[in-house]
């Protein structure tokens, strides 16, 4: 038999020192969360989560999100919002959600076409809802001809980069709740957004009065996973069936667990999300200057939005991974990650200087 390192038809690895500032799922995984997996890698436990790490896990998330949280860790982000959503609403039932949210325009119809629900959008100047925003869909309970707005989605961090306020959250779930409509939260970058607030999870999800909420873990230094964190079992049931239904169950759940044991049980998640905070704010800082380069929204987590020249952002694409955020108006996206050092945030600024320069 021919192991995998005698063979000269191998691939090749990837150069290291590429960097990108197109996705923070584009960084590796963070040293210690190999090394959990390492550690969870000994011996048999039972599998589909009844081993010892995913128990444990519960206590891990108990302490971050009160007592009466529910973790269930699945593999995805997507997975994550579909299994949420699926709890909350009836197949007759709709979610409200800001018209940039990623459950409306990144994740393929699956929210619809896999939880078979109806999203009813909301334009937002900053990807944020607000209770007024909400009302604009929040009708027609009774009318058999429109599905029902029984759920509200908000994402924190939004997708613009925009955080809501520990306030915010808690308008939004009062007249949500006053309405009969139960609160999801997307939180993939959940960690981000804790970083920049300065506040604990708990205090801007459960006792903001959140029902359910996607936890994020890939974009803050993990190799793979997310958790459905139920905050109020008593209007969110049966997700460990639906769970299986839609094709989340890791039978090796335990390498998922222990991960987010890992980056939970101390600051790892603090350090994560804080240093991509802050690498946002050098890229702010060192683009701001630059001529021809118009910074278009607020810098609140580990995202940079700006407005260049498009001959400007293509030249740069070829030096450096980012996507275009909005191809009319030439907006684009850079995003900064666990692992981006302060080099890789000068040396960006300064080609962007550079290619800026060369269209004088």
């Amino acid at each position: 038999m021919i192991s995998f390192t005698s063979r000269t038809d191998a691939v090749p690895h990837h150069d290291a020192a590429v960097r990108g500032f197109a996705s923070d799922n584009y960084a590796g995984v963070h040293p210690e969360i190999l090394a959990a997996i390492t550690l969870a890698n000994g011996g048999h436990q039972v599998a589909y989560g009844e081993d010892q790490y995913t128990e444990h896990l519960q206590t891990v998330f108990k302490r971050h999100f009160g007592d009466r949280a529910e973790a269930y860790p699945v593999f995805n982000g997507t997975g994550a919002n579909v299994v949420a959503l699926q709890a909350l609403l009836p197949r007759w039932g709709a979610v409200i959600a800001a018209q940039s949210a990623h459950i409306n325009v990144d994740e393929c119809g699956a929210p619809e076409k896999i939880a078979g629900i109806k999203i009813h959008t909301v334009p937002t100047p900053d990807g944020k809802l607000t209770p007024a925003l909400i009302d604009q869909q929040a009708y027609g309970w009774d009318d058999e001809h429109r599905a029902a707005p029984l759920a509200v989605s908000i994402t924190q961090s939004t997708e613009l980069g925009t955080l809501y306020t520990v306030d915010e959250v808690k308008a939004i779930c009062e007249h949500a709740h006053e309405r009969g409509m139960l609160v999801h939260m997307d939180g993939s970058r959940l960690g981000n957004a804790a970083a920049s607030l300065g506040r604990p999870f708990r205090e801007f999800t459960t006792e903001a009065g959140v029902d359910v909420l996607s936890f994020g873990g890939t974009k803050n230094g993990l190799l793979f996973g997310e958790v459905v964190v139920v905050l109020n079992p008593e209007r969110v049931r049966n997700i460990k069936y639906l769970r299986k239904m839609s094709m989340q169950l890791a039978s090796k759940m335990r390498f998922v667990s222990v991960q987010f044991e890992a980056l939970l049980t101390g600051d790892l998640w603090l350090r994560n999300a804080g240093h991509a905070n802050a690498m946002a704010q050098r890229l702010e800082t060192a683009v701001r200057g630059i001529d021809g380069v118009t910074l278009v929204r607020p810098v609140q987590a580990n995202a940079v939005f700006a407005i260049l020249p498009r001959e400007v952002s293509e030249r740069l694409q070829k030096r450096y991974r980012f996507y275009f955020w909005d191809e009319h108006t030439g907006e684009v996206r850079w995003m900064a990650s666990f692992d981006t050092t302060e080099e890789d945030i000068d040396a960006f600024a300064a080609a962007i200087a550079e290619e800026m320069g060369r269209e004088g």
